[in-house]
């Protein structure tokens, strides 16, 4: 009895120790993000919310823009993130998601009074702001345990939220059929689930860099793109599906969603073991006894020393330190690098959420069906996946054996979104699945850039914050380019549309090529300039990205390797 207790307590204190293993924490973190893409699937329900409440489009647009800004508006949640630990932030940002989309369902549902505009536009804003706080708790909690390998691992994580869209509409069509409604009430529940369930597990954890880090990570990375491939082969063939096939299909989704929880179990194991893996570090708080500190008296200070000493504390802390060094939050946010990268998140992302926004809108306006617009939402998510896991590989490949400037890749990217935009304001027919795949590739890859680029740039001691601060500045990009140019442009047609009595659907519907035109026209053009800007970020940043950016984590990690080893020899000497 007593050995089967004693086996007993060793398999829990192994699982306890995998369950707060960093790979087991990857894995976590890669499930609650698979459940934060409620933003970029707004154009399946937009169509419900504004037949229900009755809007026109550019108030329609100004909802979306408040989930724009709450989605993007993270600065609170990388406060909070500096000063608390990540579950924390995850705990907050799940209660606002299940009031936010609880309250939206319940006014669409009919199940309370309409609310006014501006509680609608509070309720989206919080229930959009929740994902900053799954972001800032999961991803930026990612990027600071492994930071030698931060690009695929940023690729990985955004790239789990860009596919999350995917998900949510397979996971909604075999839950709930073809009712929008349902699918707001979806994801008011299944986040909040998600994030409860692996709350503890999600910390820092400073740890020395394994050999094969890069291999665990593209194992994550393999099933990721085959539930990718999975989910557009769905998309394709989804039109002879009924409730069966969808519910069988959703088996697989679920399936393939814990099969990663194999290898993180198995690599946690692994690493429990000495011959085979260098001790890991845990993050701790260094201190001193105070018998080893040697006590001096403060030197004396008069009235004009404490004057020069201030005057010198407040020129170090606006002068900027070299490029990679971690800069302070006022350092980084007045930088003109960082300037330079507010104005390619409005011109790029800007334009492509504007699109995405609209998307249920545009395919109604040119005649598509509604599981059309379903499929366009979809191939959206997909390609948004593969524009971050993609360019976020492609660009740490490029960087490491070309040193090819990240900022060049941005100009790149940004051309290529302007052809998407492009396809919007002069289309023929099939033509906006083809835009769906390229701006949902270039969303994706642009995020994947920019925020590996902060993290470059910038350090990662306030990376939370920088995270989010740049992730404020898109609503600035949404509300001109969604609200005061898409939304105004298409009312003002619908208008025209109804006083000559062409229009057949509803007072606020516009139907034509015409709907999107202009407004699409003038996207890709603030999208050309921002190509045009990127050039500049990529010249000022050469010569720092033809050196060795990541020599300062290697040193660091190497020191600590050395420091632990050191420990565990002195131990074993006393014990002999």
């Amino acid at each position: 009895m007593v050995h089967c207790s004693g086996s007993t307590a060793k398999m829990l204190q192994i699982l306890v120790q995998v369950v707060r293993g960093r790979y087991f924490m990857l894995y976590a973190s890669t499930l609650i993000l698979s459940t934060t893409g409620a933003g970029y699937i707004f154009g399946i329900y937009s169509g419900v919310i504004k037949s229900s409440m009755a809007y026109n489009q550019q108030t329609l647009n100004t909802l979306s823009f408040c989930k724009d800004l709450g989605s993007n508006i993270g600065i609170l949640s990388g406060v909070i993130h500096e000063i608390s630990p990540p579950s924390i932030v995850l705990a907050i940002g799940a209660a606002m998601n299940l009031s936010g989309y609880l309250m939206i369902w319940l006014a669409v549902a009919g199940h309370i009074a309409h609310p006014a505009v501006w509680q609608m536009c509070l309720y989206m804003f919080i229930a959009a702001n929740s994902q900053s706080f799954a972001g800032v708790g999961a991803l930026v909690t990612c990027v600071k345990n492994f930071p030698e390998d931060r690009g695929v691992v940023l690729g990985l994580l955004k790239g789990v939220v860009g596919l999350s869209g995917a998900i949510f509409t397979q996971l909604y069509l075999a839950f709930y059929g073809q009712d929008p409604k349902s699918l707001i009430l979806l994801i008011a529940w299944l986040p909040v689930a998600v994030s409860m369930l692996f709350l503890p597990t999600i910390r820092i954890i400073k740890a020395v860099r394994r050999t094969d880090d890069i291999k665990i990570f593209y194992s994550f990375l393999y099933i990721t793109v085959a539930l990718a491939g999975y989910l557009m082969f769905i998309i394709i063939f989804e039109n002879r599906f009924k409730a069966p096939e969808f519910r069988g299909s959703a088996a697989i989704i679920i399936f393939m969603l814990f099969l990663p929880l194999v290898i993180a179990i198995r690599e946690d194991l692994k690493s429990q073991s000495p011959k085979n893996n260098p001790p890991l570090a845990v993050l701790s708080v260094e201190t001193q006894e105070p018998s080893a500190i040697a006590i001096a008296p403060p030197p004396l200070s008069t009235p004009s020393s404490r004057k020069q000493s201030c005057f010198s504390s407040i020129i170090n802390m606006l002068k900027d330190p070299e490029r990679g060094e971690d800069y302070n939050i006022l350092q980084a946010i007045t930088s003109i690098d960082m300037l330079i990268i507010f104005f390619l998140i409005i011109c790029g992302p800007g334009g492509n959420l504007t699109a995405i926004d609209n998307m249920g809108q545009i395919g109604e306006s040119l005649g598509y069906t509604n599981r059309g617009i379903s499929t366009f939402v979809s191939l959206i998510s997909i390609w948004n996946f593969a524009g971050r896991v993609a360019t976020g590989i492609a660009s740490e490949i490029f960087l490491s054996r070309y040193k090819f400037p990240r900022p060049l890749m941005m100009t790149i990217i940004l051309l290529i979104s302007c052809v998407g935009h492009l396809l919007i304001a002069f289309p023929c027919p099939g033509s906006l699945y083809v835009a769906s795949v390229i701006i949902g590739f270039c969303l994706g890859a642009q995020w994947s850039l920019m925020f590996v680029i902060i993290s470059e740039l910038f350090g990662l001691k306030y990376y939370a914050t920088l995270f989010s601060v740049a992730g404020a500045v898109t609503p600035i990009g949404s509300y001109v380019l969604n609200v005061r140019v898409a939304g105004r442009l298409y009312d003002r047609e619908a208008l025209k549309q109804r006083a000559v009595g062409s229009a057949t659907t509803g007072d606020f519907t516009c139907l034509g090529k015409q709907c999107y035109k202009l407004s699409f026209i003038i996207i890709a053009a603030v999208t050309f300039l921002g190509s045009m800007v990127s050039v500049v970020l990529a010249v000022r940043t050469w010569k720092f990205y033809k050196g060795d950016i990541y020599a300062r984590f290697r040193s660091e990690t190497t020191a600590t390797a050395e420091s632990e080893m050191s420990v565990a020899g002195n131990e074993r000497d006393g014990e002999k």
